[in-house]
This record gives C-alpha cells, sequence and structure tokens, in this order.
C-alpha cells in the first residue's frame, strides 16, 4: 500500500496538501499502464493512504488548483435526499452527472443530440427528466434507503421496508459511541447492474475518541485529477456534519484507496499541476445546526481564506 503521511523531517510541518502531489507524482512516473472501461487507458498503484486533521476548521481544500467546493457540497446534499434523478442537481447549475444519462440516451434512442442541449431538456420538461435523467439506485438511495426483502412462508420475497443508514450511523454514534459497526455502504452487490456507475467511494466509517470524531472513506477506484479533489472535500464534509449533529469535534479523516489512476489523456493537467506549490490554509464554518443531517443547505457552508492557484480541466472518462 502507497501511504503518504503528514510527518515531515523539518521543524515545519508539511502543508496537507503535499500528500496529494506526492500521490498524484507517484501514479504518474511510476503507475502501471492499463486498459480500461472507459478505453482511455490510465497510470495505475493499488492502495493509497492519505491523512488529514480536520481540527480547527480545516479542510482538505486543494489550493494547487480552484476546487469548486459548492458543486461538491451540493451533491453530498443531494445524495442524502436519497435522489438519483440529476434534474435537481441540473437546476442548481451542477454538471458533475451529465455525461452519463447523456450516453444512455444516445446509445437508447440513436438521437445524436448534443450533451449541452440534452442537459436543457432535462431542465426544462419535467417528463423527460424522469425518463432519461435517472441514473439507477445510486449512491443516495443506497445511503438513506437500503433496499430490504422479507421472505415469505411460500419460498417467495416481498419487498421490506427500506434502511436509512446515515439516520442509523448519527443515532448509533450518540447512543454507543463505542462501536466498531459505524458504517455507511454503498456497494449493494444485487443493484450494481441498475446503476449507471457503481460507486467509487463506497464505504464511510466513523471512529469516536476523545471526544473527536474520525472519518474514513475507502474508495475502489479513484480518478485522482479529477475525482480525488471533489472525494476529499464531501467526506470531509459529510464528517463534519456528522460531528456536529453528534456533539463531537472533528477529528482525523483518513482517505483510502483501492485502484488509484490517473488517465493518460490528463497529461497536461498532471504535469501543470506538479509545477505548482500548495499555500493557505482555507477553513470551512457551518453556520448553523440544523435539527437533522438531511437539513441542510448550501447556505449552511461558509469557507473562509481560500485562495486558490488558477482552474485545471480535462476530459471525463465514462
Amino acid at each position: 500500500m502507497t501511504s503518504v503521511l503528514l510527518q515531515s523531517d523539518s521543524a515545519t510541518p508539511r502543508h496537507q496538501e503535499w500528500q496529494y502531489l506526492d500521490l498524484m507524482r507517484a501514479i504518474w512516473e511510476g503507475g502501471s499502464e492499463r486498459r480500461d472501461r472507459t478505453g482511455v487507458g490510465t497510470r495505475s498503484i493499488f492502495g493509497a493512504t492519505l491523512r488529514f486533521d480536520l481540527a480547527g476548521g480545516r479542510m482538505p481544500l486543494l489550493t494547487t488548483k480552484r476546487v469548486y467546493w459548492k458543486t461538491a457540497t451540493r451533491e453530498m446534499l443531494w445524495f442524502l435526499t436519497g435522489n438519483t434523478n440529476i434534474r435537481p442537481l441540473v437546476l442548481q447549475g451542477v454538471k458533475i452527472w451529465n455525461e452519463w444519462p447523456h450516453a444512455h440516451y444516445v446509445k437508447a434512442t440513436g438521437e445524436d443530440i448534443a450533451l449541452e442541449d440534452f442537459v436543457q431538456r432535462i431542465a426544462e420538461d419535467e417528463a423527460f427528466a424522469e425518463r432519461w435523467g435517472d441514473l439507477g439506485p445510486v449512491y443516495g438511495k443506497q445511503w438513506v434507503d437500503w433496499p430490504t426483502y422479507r421472505y415469505r412462508k411460500d419460498g417467495t420475497y416481498e419487498p421490506g421496508p427500506g434502511i436509512n443508514q446515515v439516520a442509523e450511523v448519527v443515532e448509533s454514534l450518540k447512543t454507543n459511541p463505542g462501536s466498531r459497526r459505524h458504517i455507511i455502504e454503498g456497494w449493494n452487490v444485487a443493484q450494481l447492474d441498475q446503476m449507471a456507475l457503481p460507486p467509487c467511494h463506497k464505504t464511510y466509517q466513523f471512529h469516536v475518541a476523545d471526544g473527536r470524531l474520525n472519518g474514513l472513506l475507502y474508495q475502489r477506484s479513484c480518478d485522482v485529477a479529477l475525482g480525488l479533489p471533489f472525494n476529499l472535500w464531501s467526506a470531509a464534509l459529510l464528517q463534519r456534519m456528522i460531528a456536529q449533529q453528534v456533539g463531537l469535534e472533528p477529528g482525523e479523516f483518513v482517505w483510502m484507496g483501492g485502484d488509484v489512476h490517473l488517465y493518460l489523456n490528463h497529461g497536461e493537467l498532471v504535469e501543470e499541476q506538479l509545477s505548482r506549490e500548495p499555500s493557505g490554509a482555507p477553513t470551512l464554518e457551518i453556520i448553523r445546526t440544523p435539527p437533522t443531517i438531511f437539513d441542510y443547505t448550501i447556505e449552511d457552508f461558509e469557507v473562509r481564506d481560500y485562495a486558490p492557484q488558477g482552474a485545471l480541466t480535462a476530459p471525463i472518462a465514462v
């Protein structure tokens, strides 16, 4: 396992973001080239760990390029609703899920419609969005409405009540903080083939020690250039929200990746980002404490002292 840690030989601790840059460099310079599902090709390593201290409002928000943290936050709030249709995101200007239903629509209908025109139809036509904007039972569905089944005496099964994993974790952190079962799982094997994309950030676990809530995310597959900056922010954000709900201070956030890769067509982005140095210490303030984990809005979050270097873009592999 590749482990990038915070310790430094100098008296001044390294900026936490160097972990990310070290990981990117290790993959780009030493990763194995592999064919992948998208046909683009990657350089990949297997097994990596990053660790971030969230005390004092700190967040793993990259400064060597602009990360659109409000977009990532809107996505997290959408997950928590259990909604699996892109229309609520489209109406907020969030574009990160558009390519998957667009590709499905083109394949299913044969209509050569531009992505922008497809998204416009999603926004303007609710019936069209209901038919073509759904992603299947992805993240939020599993988080707040994991399906269950009841066994009948005749040997058949009938649907049972869904399980709200997020609500159960919040409750268990309050009532049984020492438990080792504070887990939110997205990898529902029975429904993977119904999902537009099986969950990449699949398993979250939480741990209480000394009045602090620690969090861990295991990610089975990670696009380091485009996906990981969002994943780091979102997982740390969820940890901060849960910590607030259960009356604990934010502790350490641990990220673990399985297949950790860079796409071969992201070289320009990689080289440019590796030429930059991190600076600054952005922080997050959660302005109010909503009644439940499901009642946050985008206005509840304020990032301070964030002065990133310029945005970097690259094509997304679908």
